[in-house]
């Protein structure tokens, strides 16, 4: 069995694989950011501020994707680890396609519901088999830079989806946003197929027959890996969240859907620089470092989140929380990298499933939370949901560094050159 960082696993070039990967990645997160933006405004059949009750709709139709998502990854990591990561892949972006072209069609809550969690399932064999791809064709000299750039088309392909998904929320009517979902599975395909013209006739195969889950279980739930994927969760509860409700959240502060869509097409292109740098950042001087960096920011931007709801979208405020938001975006480069380090060839996307178990069910966790206590508790229900999040990504940063100084477990840092 290769370890990571083996001469067999360090790659010469970037080749088309990788490519392949960060092109489709794009594709993916642009069609999954647009439907995203519109999700609510398509269950409720308006496109105005959400009433109390209507939140609590949206968020349980819009919590089944990572509840499919979290039910079946391990599945979909193995899955790529027995037969292939490229088989799995192009699997879960066609079965993507087919769900929006579903979505399309129907309004009806319940098959919204059941429509999302199919979605949920194609989402996470796509993010396993991905980050899979990126470990297998990453020096791990150079690991944090290549999970950088996957972040940059990763992030940037949600924020530019969900800001073009925005600007058509504002500007087509409501009766016609079904339009996006076809839009959706139009780029699903294009990925698919630019995807699958990369690959063609190039050396990917990292299939392994003699793969059995039950062997490699105790690998990938050691206490290692899960100080690193567990903070993943409480980010996932916040970023999920705001996903879904940050275009009704906008429109109740008076900032329209189009001038929402132009704020965030320019973070989502900082992005694109952003990443690979950050990425950069922890190959050089440690996974832990820059993860610790990227904690403060995410519990820096919910104090500026509360202070933005309790004072109104001041500028000094609305600068301060833009600052805290690429501070935070520092963690994902190297918590990437830190859990590839830590995978075997073997089982690496199995391993990686785990980061896309632990978000998708962060988004579940945080939905629900979101909706219970904003529905009963209204502002002071944000509060106590954003003091939560803070507080416990605060004590698993600690306990992770804590762990790293006992020497205890596999250490997921390169050192610091």
């Amino acid at each position: 069995m290769s370890v990571p960082g083996s001469a067999a696993t360090e790659p010469t070039h970037l080749g088309r694989p990788l490519l392949a990967v960060f092109s489709a990645t794009f594709f993916v997160r642009f069609a999954f950011g647009i439907t995203v933006a519109v999700l609510a405004s398509y269950i409720s059949g308006h496109s105005n501020l959400l009433g109390q009750s209507e939140v609590g709709v949206v968020g349980a139709i819009a919590a089944l994707a990572p509840v499919g998502e979290f039910s079946t990854v391990l599945l979909s990591g193995a899955a790529a680890d027995r037969y292939g990561r490229f088989p799995v892949l192009f699997a879960g972006i066609g079965s993507a396609a087919v769900v929006f072209l579903l979505i399309s069609t129907t309004r009806d809550p319940y098959l919204l519901a059941g429509a999302n969690l199919a979605f949920g399932v194609a989402s996470g064999a796509i993010l396993a088999s991905s980050l899979a791809i990126v470990a297998d064709h990453s020096a791990l000299s150079e690991r944090g830079f290549e999970m950088g750039r996957f972040d940059a088309m990763n992030l940037s392909g949600w924020i530019l989806g969900f800001a073009f998904g925005l600007g058509v929320r504002g500007i087509v009517p409501n009766s016609s946003l079904a339009l996006a979902f076809d839009l959706g599975a139009a780029l699903l395909a294009g990925g698919l197929g630019f995807g699958a013209l990369l690959i063609r006739g190039q050396p990917v195969a990292h299939a392994h027959p003699a793969y059995v889950l039950s062997e490699v279980a105790g690998h990938i739930f050691r206490r290692s890996v899960l100080l690193v994927t567990l903070p993943w969760l409480v980010i996932y509860m916040l970023i999920g969240t705001a996903l879904v409700f940050l275009g009704t959240a906008a429109s109740s502060t008076g900032i329209g859907s189009v001038e929402l869509a132009v704020i965030i097409t320019v973070a989502g292109l900082v992005l694109v620089f952003t990443q690979p740098t950050f990425g950069r950042l922890a190959d050089r001087f440690g996974r832990m470092r820059m993860m610790t960096v990227g904690a403060t920011g995410f519990v820096l931007v919910m104090l500026f989140a509360s202070l933005i709801v309790a004072f109104g979208p001041k500028d000094e405020l609305l600068a301060g929380l833009g600052v805290c938001v690429l501070v935070a975006l520092v963690y994902g480069p190297a918590a990437l990298a830190a859990l590839a380090d830590l995978s075997q060839e073997i089982s690496r996307a199995t391993t990686m499933a785990i980061y896309s178990l632990t978000i998708s069910l962060g988004m579940l966790v945080g939905l629900l939370a979101f909706t219970q206590l904003y529905s009963r508790l209204g502002d002071l229900g944000l509060y106590l949901f954003f003091g939560a999040i803070a507080l416990t990504l605060s004590v698993l940063t600690a306990a992770r560094v804590a762990d790293l100084r006992e020497g205890s477990g596999d250490r997921p840092t390169t050192p610091a050159r």
